[in-house]
């Protein structure tokens, strides 16, 4: 897509800080945290929203949120299989649909986000 941001850092026409790439997705940190550890897991493909997704799409999705607890321990908020944290102790995965959904760049794209949690009271 000619105006797709996500599209524009694939092609390397808009630089970001990637920490993951391989043939079908890359993923770098949110030029916008909301957390103190967030980074965006993207398919090089372009897809406009997980409602898009369809049964070709399945691998696909499957290695994004398989990535998802190996790039978050790599970054000090993972959480092991066994139920250990790992650094902070945990982090949090999101999908933004649409525009109720808080989605605001159409490419399907993963948040992941963590690091120590704001604690009220």
């Amino acid at each position: 897509m000619d105006n797709c941001i996500f599209c524009k850092i694939v092609a390397r026409q808009i630089s970001s800080k990637p920490i993951y790439e391989d043939e079908e997705l890359i993923a770098f940190h949110d030029i916008r945290p909301a957390a103190a550890i967030h980074f965006l897991i993207v398919p090089k493909e372009h897809i406009p929203t997980l409602a898009s997704c369809n049964e070709q799409h399945q691998a696909l999705l499957g290695k994004m949120m398989l990535l998802a607890p190996k790039l978050a321990q790599e970054h000090g908020c993972g959480y092991q299989a066994n139920g250990d944290a790992v650094g902070s102790g945990g982090f949090k995965t999101q999908f933004n649909i649409g525009p109720d959904g808080g989605q605001e760049v159409y490419h399907l794209h993963l948040h992941v986000l963590g690091g120590p949690r704001l604690r009220h009271g």
